[in-house]
Order: C-alpha cells, then structure tokens, then sequence
C-alpha cells in the first residue's frame, strides 16, 4: 500500500489516505487483522475480535468513497472497550457468569463511531465488573502492557491502551470514573480524554444484567482513546451530545475553543504529587521536567495556588460518592458484609480506605451533605480556573507496575520502597473526577527503565476543547506517543 505500514498513523491521517484514495479501507483493516493476530498471542488486549464483520465494513466504507461520501471515520478501523454494548458479541465486563450475554443494539457511543464511518476490528480487555487499575480476568485472561508484557496496561480500559500502544487501530473508545481512560494511558504512552461529565452518552455502556436506559450517572463518563492528540479531537467531536431519548433529535453542544492557540499563551498550574498519595521520583522528575519544557516555550508556571481546592478534603468527598455509586450494585449479602465493616470504623479514622468503607453504605442524607461539599470545590474549581487556564496532575503514583493478581481487599502498592493501600491511587483520578472537569492525559516522558509516564491536563467545566488543545500544542513541540521498543 502507498502509506507503508499505517500500524502507527493517525486516523486524521488516515481519513485524508482514504479520500485520496492512496489507501483502502479494506488495506487498512487486513494489515490491523494481520497485526493483532501476530501480536496479540502475548499482549492479549483484543479479547473479543469481530473480524469477519470488520471485512465486510471495510468493503462497504471502500464502495462508500467510491461514490464520493465523506464521513469523520470513513474506512478508519477503531475497537471498543468490551464493557460497551455491540450488536451480535457478547458484553460480559469480565465475568464469566455473563459469557452468554449478547446484545441484540449497539451502545450509543458505538452508534455514532459506526455512523462515523468506523471499521469495528472487535473489543478489548477488561478487569471484572472493571474495578481495577489492571485488566485480566477468568474469562479473557490477562492483558499485557506492550511496553512490557509482564507489567499492567492500566485498567480498566486497559485493552483499549494496550491495543493503541501496540498499533492495532488508531482510535478506542474507554471508560472512566477511577481514572480508567487516563490511568491506561499513562501505563501505555497513548493519549485519552475523560471529558466533561454529562458530554457524552453513557446508554449502552452497562453491566450485564442491568437494563440499557438513557440515565445520568454520578461521576462516570465515556471517553475517546488515541495516540495522538489530534484524533483525541476527531472522535470527540464525533461522539459528542445527549442522548436522543432525552433529548430528542441528537444536537452537538457547542463548546469553547480552546482559550489558547500557542503554548506561551497558556498559564499553568504544576502539581508534581497528591498531599495524601506521593509520586515516585521517576513520575515527579517526568512532571517536573515536562513543567520547565513549558516554562522555557514562555508559558507561565505556577507551582502553587491559594485558589486550588484543598485536595485532602475533596479525596475524601470523592471516596465517599464513588464507593456510595459502585456499592448501589452489590448482591445483598456483600453489602451487609460492607455495613458490618463500616460500623466497626473509629470515628477519628478519616484515612481514605475508611472513607471508602463509609462511602459504600451512605445514607442519602449523608449523601446529600457530601454532595454539597462537592458544590463548594466545584466553586473553588471555577475560580482558579478565572486566573489559571490548565491544571496538571499526576495520573498514577508510579509507571505501569508488574501484574498482580493477589486479594484486592489486602494488595498494596508501592511507592519507592513504601507501601500504600492500592486503592489510595483512585484519589488522583478524583482530582477531576469528583467536579466533573475535562481531563487530557498526555505523556510526558519515561522512566529509568525506559516506562512511559504521562500527566493529567485538568480544564474547566466544558473546555474539553482547551484541554485537549493543549495537549495538541505539547505534542507538536515536544513530540508524544512513540511506538514501544519491543514492537
């Protein structure tokens, strides 16, 4: 084919193949099959592929240009997340009682990529019921990260991460309420984006055996997954709005531009760690290193301001509402056994396993008081975002760290030698989580065992646009995803 190897193109790039006709759609998805068929006997990230359909679309995209249609993904193949719904394969979420579970309509988000244009290649792997920073389970085995097999890929799109890193498609589509888009991207070296809660459409992205409706959900969103910034972008634009059941006919919210157009125009604020969770050096010195990058292209960096939520307060806020969301799922007897635990907790204990425990049986009332504490660091977010225009944060407290698959309830991690309970992490995601803020993950450089490190790219309520746009600008001055050395 006249592109060469298109394994790490960028589907812009790849649409304007298309159109011009220097590439195939059916090129395109032959190459992405014979990839992931060589590749994926280690890496184990495409756990349920669907390429006999992809054929047939790609065949069917191809006679498309041929008459002259042009669509934001026409040809472009893509995978999805395996806990969206696509039509004819099944939606388990990792566990192997819903193996049978097929849906007859496809999510909402699948929806709007396929008529995009987008070439479906299959779904991609994810830790059961998604509830982990990893993504193995008893049904589709463990995921390896391309960079290296024996280490997480992130989770719980970490599927999705690992297939982009490894150059199976350009384009996935992910989750996210613990950092599960931004967290696989860090392990992975790729870019995502947690956008504005409510901006996209969730109805479709739902466990088995729970009813598909058209409903808001506290903290969650659907996100887009890329290697570069500027498909980030492309898919955004084409997933985002309502959904028609609420809204009737779909419409596109018309958000902000980007605030800036250059680097030296953007006032940012640099936090290297988490005052309840330390970084490592290796992801502080890649912050750090990546903040005097910026400083020298002449944006102004701050390293500290009076206006910032005070961030122990809104990771315990955080823990309590997440906890309260994912505990509204548990069969009756292990919420039982999470009341039994929470009424042996000291009234003194304010550590963020403990918030978590009360989180999981909250009262309503209880819930309303924390969600009220989350309107008042809501505010806080608005006016620093008056004098500051990006917020960078770590992602994880360390690069991807090797599998581990012991009890969740006793498993740590650990930070240069200390040990921290694993769950501890999610408060970094709850940075942006908890308000509800667009949220850009990028990397910004490796570690001494030459692991990718990235950063979270914090932005107003809706400037989905001004995030992403300046990872758009980091990535053309700095450079970005690079294809992992083993690959």
């Amino acid at each position: 084919m006249g592109t060469g190897d298109p394994a790490y193109r960028s589907a812009g790039d790849l649409v304007g193949d298309l159109a011009a006709g220097r590439v195939s759609a059916v090129e395109l998805t032959e190459a992405a099959i014979a990839r992931i068929e060589r590749l994926d006997g280690t890496i184990n990230a495409v756990c349920v592929p669907d390429f006999d359909r992809a054929r047939s679309a790609a065949a069917t995209a191809d006679a498309a240009l041929a008459r002259g249609e042009r669509r934001p993904l026409l040809g472009v193949p893509v995978t999805v997340k395996e806990s969206f719904h696509v039509a004819g394969l099944p939606t388990t979420w990792g566990a192997p009682a819903f193996a049978d579970v097929v849906p007859d309509t496809d999510a909402v988000a699948v929806a709007r990529m396929k008529a995009a244009g987008a070439v479906v290649l299959g779904k991609t792997n994810v830790p059961l019921h998604l509830g982990d920073l990893q993504s193995y389970n008893d049904l589709y085995g463990t995921t390896g990260n391309p960079w290296d097999p024996q280490r997480t890929p992130g989770g719980s799109s970490g599927g999705s991460a690992a297939g982009l890193a490894a150059g199976y498609a350009p384009l996935s589509l992910g989750s996210d309420i613990g950092g599960s888009l931004r967290n696989p991207a860090h392990c992975c070296g790729v870019h995502a984006h947690k956008p504005s809660l409510g901006l996209l459409a969730l109805r479709g992205h739902t466990p088995p055996p729970v009813p598909v409706l058209p409903a808001e959900h506290d903290l969650a969103v659907i996100g887009p997954m890329a290697r570069s910034a500027s498909d980030l972008a492309l898919l955004l634009g084409v997933l985002a709005g309502p959904d028609e059941l609420t809204h009737g006919v779909a419409y596109r919210l018309a958000l902000p531009p980007a605030r800036h157009t250059d680097l030296r125009s953007y006032r940012v604020l640099v936090l290297d760690e988490h005052p309840l969770v330390p970084s490592s050096a290796s992801v502080r010195e890649a912050i750090d290193g990546f903040a005097a990058r910026l400083a020298g292209t002449g944006a102004t960096v701050l390293r500290d301001s009076p206006l910032l939520p005070e961030q122990t307060a809104a990771a315990r806020v955080y823990m309590r509402l997440l906890e309260a969301g994912l505990a509204a799922g548990y069969p009756p007897e292990v919420y039982e056994r999470a009341r039994a635990t929470a009424a042996q907790l000291d009234d003194d204990d304010h550590g963020l396993a403990a918030e978590r425990a009360r989180g999981a049986v909250l009262s309503h009332r209880d819930w309303v008081v924390a969600d009220g504490e989350r309107a008042l660091i809501r505010q806080r977010w608005r006016a620093l975002f008056d004098e500051i225009d990006i917020v960078l944060a770590p992602i994880m407290p360390t690069p991807a760290f090797p599998h581990d698959h012991s009890a969740l309830a006793t498993r740590r991690i650990e930070v240069d030698g200390v040990e921290y309970p694993y769950f501890d992490q999610l408060a970094l995601a709850g940075v942006a989580t908890l308000p509800g803020l667009p949220a850009t993950a990028l990397p910004v450089g490796r570690s001494g065992d030459g692991l990718p490190i990235g950063v979270q790219a914090i932005g107003p309520m809706f400037g989905d646009r001004t995030t992403i746009g300046f990872a758009e600008l980091v990535e053309r001055e700095f450079g970005g995803f690079t294809p992992p050395p083993l690959l």
